[in-house]
């Protein structure tokens, strides 16, 4: 039993049944240092309203990326602190069920006009002959539609992809904006810091079909050609 519950245990039983504080400690077996104790707490309520909002923007989110999220925004916290805000706010992630639909309304996209104003990403998957599996990472410049990199690997990480992209910056320069699907590789933590580390805006989640994601082997290999 948690002290608060315990607190409001030894309340009820003084106004039920009109006894002493000290009696219903004594029969409850409750400490009464516990019943009087007053929280030295801070206003977390602005804190609180981040956390909220951050766990509304990103609805898969746990607390430990929220916790990266906040820090990008300059606000600092225990992660003991925001684990025990997240619980008490009911911002637990819900484990998916059924087929994955998209969550509220989407901003339209803003056509790019010159080159580096945004890059695509994506994987494409296939397998070799021996059944091994494979993933291919893309990189496109939307406005030019040239491919940037292609990286073909049987393991493709969050920390790999975000190589990949310091290699591709260091030759084209920083774009204004990244678009992708929302695949486990994009959303890591190790992507995540790298967002903050590099001063992008974030990964924005383009409104497509999850399923592209898994082409047959025609589909990657033309893709793979005509990029």
């Amino acid at each position: 039993m948690t002290p608060d519950a315990k607190r409001k245990a030894v309340a009820h039983l003084c106004n039920a049944h009109g006894v002493s504080q000290r009696r219903a400690c004594a029969t409850l077996n409750v400490d009464r240092s516990t019943v009087r104790y007053q929280s030295k707490r801070g206003d977390d309520a602005e804190q609180r309203r981040a956390i909220k909002r951050i766990a509304k923007e990103r609805r898969r989110f746990g607390y430990r990326r929220i916790l990266v999220m906040l820090e990008r925004e300059k606000i600092f916290m225990n992660h003991k602190k925001l684990r025990r805000i997240y619980r008490e706010e009911g911002l637990q992630v819900r484990k998916r069920g059924g087929r994955k639909r998209a969550l509220g309304t989407r901003r339209p996209m803003i056509v790019p006009e010159a080159a580096n104003q945004r890059w695509s990403l994506d994987f494409v998957s296939d397998a070799l002959t021996d059944g091994r599996r494979f993933r291919i990472f893309a990189v496109v410049d939307d406005h030019t539609r040239e491919c940037l990199a292609l990286v073909a690997d049987t393991s493709l990480s969050g920390l790999r992809v975000t190589r990949e992209l310091d290699l591709i910056i260091a030759d084209r320069g920083t774009p204004q904006t990244i678009v992708s699907d929302n695949g486990t590789e994009l959303t890591s933590m190790a992507v995540l810091k790298w967002v903050q580390e590099t001063a992008l805006n974030g990964i924005t989640s383009r409104p497509e079909n999850h399923n592209k994601m898994h082409s047959s082997k025609a589909s990657t290999v033309s893709y793979a050609m005509n990029a």
